[in-house]
């Protein structure tokens, strides 16, 4: 697959209604943004400001443990953000936790134009089409939203939540969750940590919130999941419980 296509579907040939999302997947740069480079140090590319650490590989095994299709960007948030909406003036950062972006500083309307036609549109125009063929199957949609954030911002206090539950006006999934999370031993969950879950044009609220599709937003503390083994023992931690509460929607649409 070319490093500028915009979206990789995983695990896509099911009959599955879960769909799970990855804005944040990889820390790609294509050739024609740029020539390939936002003139940061390779250090910075492997930063949270370039992606989300292990959220991948987390969607990648909670997929194949909930037999869902996984959605996601092949594409570094810093030259697009496909989590925020077109309108949002964060879209295309130029400086982001304290690094200025050389390769953004120039970006005017034009080549956020172009961006955003190249790269964030047809991300989201996949992720409306999986959505739609799972409601032309008969099934109700239920998504899921796999992020990661840093343990610690610059100049900013140390983050202690192991995981963050994130939700805006449909309590379905998180609430569930965050009890089934917080039962577990040695887990500090957060509800609607380290950010708040109600953005008004990210992808959530773009694809969930407005046609009432019943969804979770999950932030895992990146340093659990910067190995293989962390994201699998994340992915499993994860997985029973989604699969429950999966299981009794499921179930009273059936009712």
């Amino acid at each position: 697959m070319p490093d500028n296509f915009p979206f990789t579907l995983f695990n896509a040939d099911n009959c599955s209604a879960t769909l799970i999302l990855c804005d944040h997947a990889t820390n790609i740069v294509p050739d024609c943004v740029n020539d390939g480079t936002l003139g940061i140090s390779d250090q910075d590319m492997n930063r949270h400001i370039a992606f989300d650490i292990g959220a991948k590989g987390v969607s990648q095994h909670l997929a194949k443990a909930l037999n869902a299709t996984m959605i996601s960007s092949n594409f570094s948030r810093l030259v697009i953000d496909p989590n925020r909406g077109e309108d949002d003036p964060t879209i295309l950062m130029k400086i982001y936790d304290g690094t200025i972006i050389p390769g953004n500083r120039h970006a005017d309307k034009a080549e956020r134009e172009r961006r955003l036609e190249k790269f964030h549109r047809p991300y989201h125009q996949q992720i409306t089409q999986q959505i739609n063929a799972v409601i032309k199957r008969g099934q109700t949609p239920v998504i899921i939203s796999i992020h990661s954030y840093t343990p610690k911002l610059r100049n900013r206090p140390k983050r202690p939540w192991h995981v963050g539950i994130l939700w805006d006006q449909d309590a379905r999934m998180p609430v569930p969750l965050i009890k089934k999370l917080r039962a577990m031993p040695d887990i500090c969950v957060g509800e609607n940590e380290p950010y708040a879950g109600g953005f008004h044009g990210d992808t959530l609220y773009l694809h969930a919130t407005k046609r009432n599709i019943p969804n979770v937003l999950i932030e895992i503390r990146n340093d659990l999941i910067d190995t293989e083994q962390g994201q699998q023992k994340w992915a499993d931690i994860l997985a029973g419980p989604l699969r429950e509460i999966i299981e009794n929607l499921e179930n009273s649409e059936n009712g």
